[in-house]
This record gives structure tokens, sequence and C-alpha cells, in this order.
């Protein structure tokens, strides 16, 4: 008698349960203290940086890898792309502009090229 709720079996509904209560409880953490909680300045100081890293974590692999290994060729339309952006960030500081510059690069060598 392993399959409840439609195949569901006990042990993937207990995962779930334990899941959800530890999401829970983490969510809630802040509400259930009875005293102000706050962060120490270094902490605090460290999350300025946390989305700048998050971004560069995410972005830099898609840059310079393609298929799970490093790019081997100058021929990679996303290098010339990435290298416009950060030209234009650094000239303007604009994000939008960022964007625009980096795609306008990116596309033509993309669909033109084939690269």
């Amino acid at each position: 008698m392993s399959a409840v709720f439609g195949g569901t079996d006990f042990w993937t509904l207990g995962v779930i349960l334990g899941l959800a209560g530890v999401t829970l409880l983490t969510r809630c953490f802040f509400f259930i203290l009875d005293r102000p909680w706050g962060l120490p300045e270094w902490a605090h100081r460290a999350l300025h940086y946390a989305p700048a890293a998050a971004l560069a974590a995410v972005i830099a692999p898609e840059i310079v890898m393609t298929q799970g290994h490093l790019v081997s060729t100058l021929h990679d339309a996303r290098l010339y792309g990435a290298v416009a952006g950060t030209a234009y960030f650094f000239w303007r500081r604009g994000v939008l502009g960022t964007m625009l510059a980096g795609m306008a690069v990116y596309l033509p060598l993309h669909l033109g090229l084939g690269w």
C-alpha cells in the first residue's frame, strides 16, 4: 500500500509536508520573535552587493560557456555583445542603454553571421 492520492507515496507526501513546514518556519521567524531583531552592520553592508553578485553568477556562465564547456573561439556573438554592453555602461552608466548596446552588437553577429 505505497500509492496514495493518485500514485503519490507516503515518503513523497512526508517530504512535501516537511519542506512546507521548514519554509513556513523560516518565513515567519521574524514574526515569531518577541523582540526586534536586526542584522549586524557587516551583514547589512554585504547585502548591498548581493544583487550584483547574483546577477554575475547567472550571466557570466552564459557568456563564457556553451554546452557546459568554455567558449574556445572568438566567433561567438555573446562575447562581443557583452564587451559592447560593458563599454556602454562604463561610458554612460545607464542600464537600458547597456542592454540596447549589447543587443545591437549581438543580434547582427548572431543572426547575420550565424555566430
